[in-house]
C-alpha cells in the first residue's frame, strides 16, 4: 500500500460544512494530491450526495476544493496499471449518478486547477463560479485516454462542436475568461471572492420555494435531450403541478401583501 493510500485511510476526504442556513458546503480534502479524484474520494462524495438528497435542512449545496485546486483530475497513480475489466468494475458512472441526479441546486466554486475529472465534476453542477486564475482543461489525450466522466458530451453541449474539439483534442488549459466566453461556466469573480460569492448565491437560492426550484432544475435538464415541443409540454405540466403546493399559495400571497415569503417545501 502506498504512502498516499495510508494518508487517505487516515483522513476525511470530503469535509461537510454548514456556512449558512439551508446551505451545505462540501470541500474536497486531498490537498497533498491537488484533490485528485481517487476511488475513496469518489465514494465519499457520492455518499454525501445520497444523504443530502433526503436532508430537509439542506436546500442548496456548494462543492469546492482549495485555493490551489478544485480537483486536478482523476488519480493517475491509482489508474496507471489498471486493466479494462477493473476500470469497468470501478463504476465511475454509478458514483457520479448521485451528483447528476441530485434534485437540489448545486454550485461549484472553482479556484486553481479543475482538470479532467475535476472539470467533469464541476460540470455536474448547475452553476459554476470560477476565480479569475482558475484553469480548466481535459488533458486525457496526452495520457492516452479520453474524458470518461461526461467531459466530451457536456463540453460539446455547452460550447458547441468546434470549441469543444479545440480543447478536447489538444488537452490545452482553458482560462476562466475563455471558459466563460464559451458558456462552460456561469461567472468569473476575484480569486479570493469565489467561495464567499458561491455561498451568498446559495443562501439566496436556499430561501426560494424548494419544490419550484427542484422542478425548474428537472425541466431544464430533461429538456436538453428532447424536442422543443416535448420540453414545453413538460414545462407546462410542471407549472400546473406547482399550483398544488402550499408554497405557491404562500409565495403569491406574500407578493400581494408585500412581505417576504416563508417557503416550507410543501
Amino acid at each position: 500500500m502506498s504512502a498516499q493510500s495510508n494518508n487517505d485511510m487516515n483522513q476525511t476526504l470530503v469535509l461537510r460544512e454548514q456556512p449558512a442556513p439551508g446551505v451545505t458546503l462540501l470541500r474536497l480534502n486531498r490537498p497533498e494530491a491537488r484533490n485528485a479524484l481517487n476511488q475513496a474520494l469518489r465514494k465519499e462524495l457520492a455518499n454525501h450526495f445520497i444523504a443530502l438528497t433526503d436532508d430537509m435542512k439542506t436546500r442548496c449545496v456548494v462543492i469546492t476544493g482549495n485555493t490551489k485546486a478544485f480537483a486536478a483530475g482523476a488519480d493517475i497513480f491509482e489508474m496507471a496499471d489498471v486493466g479494462a475489466i477493473e476500470m469497468m468494475q470501478r463504476g465511475i458512472k454509478r458514483l457520479l449518478e448521485p451528483i447528476y441526479n441530485f434534485p437540489k441546486p448545486l454550485i461549484a466554486a472553482v479556484n486553481g486547477f479543475a482538470l479532467g475529472g475535476g472539470s467533469e465534476l464541476a460540470m455536474h453542477a448547475d452553476i459554476i463560479i470560477a476565480g479569475e486564475g482558475a484553469k480548466f482543461g481535459f488533458p486525457e489525450a496526452t495520457l492516452g485516454v479520453l474524458p470518461g466522466g461526461g467531459g466530451t458530451q457536456r463540453l460539446m453541449r455547452a460550447a458547441g462542436k468546434f470549441k469543444a474539439m479545440r480543447w478536447l483534442l489538444s488537452g490545452d488549459l482553458i482560462s476562466a475568461a475563455e471558459a466563460l466566453s464559451m458558456n462552460m461556466i456561469s461567472e468569473v469573480v476575484a480569486d479570493d471572492e469565489v467561495e464567499k460569492h458561491a455561498i451568498a448565491l446559495a443562501s439566496r437560492l436556499a430561501k426560494l420555494a424548494p419544490l419550484a426550484v427542484a422542478q425548474i432544475k428537472e425541466v431544464v435538464l430533461a429538456g436538453e435531450d428532447i424536442s422543443l415541443e416535448s420540453a414545453l409540454a413538460l414545462e407546462r405540466k410542471a407549472l400546473q403541478l406547482l399550483f398544488a403546493s402550499t408554497d405557491q399559495k404562500e409565495g403569491m400571497r406574500a407578493f400581494i401583501e408585500k412581505r417576504p415569503a416563508k417557503f416550507e417545501g410543501r
